[in-house]
């Protein structure tokens, strides 16, 4: 669950969405964002110390790449309430259907 705080900031969780898609270095990431290097260095140390990222050096590069499991104990933590949500989502399908038909 400590994935929570750690994706609490949005540039962490564009972080993970990024290193979703394959490895890559600090400056690959920073370049993809507006903030300073060493902003993006203090998020990758954040993801770091919650779990969520791994490193591997590469020559004289350190590599990050995501680490799926604390998003699989969020993800079975979710899995609680996804009926809650899928009930309330029907629910107003059903509502918009009988509105269009009202109107329409």
């Amino acid at each position: 669950m400590k994935a929570f705080e750690a994706l609490a900031d949005p540039t962490r969780r564009t972080i993970v969405e990024l290193l979703a898609e394959g490895e890559l270095s600090a400056g690959e990431l920073a370049a993809r964002f507006s903030t300073s290097r060493p902003a993006v260095s203090r998020h990758l140390r954040v993801l770091r110390e919650h779990g969520l990222v791994q490193t591997r050096d590469d020559g004289r590069r350190r590599l990050y790449s995501l680490d799926p499991e604390p998003l699989a104990e969020l993800d079975e933590w979710l899995s609680h309430y996804r009926g809650f949500w899928t009930n309330r989502l029907d629910a107003l399908s059903v509502e918009l259907r009988r509105r269009r038909k009202e109107t329409g």
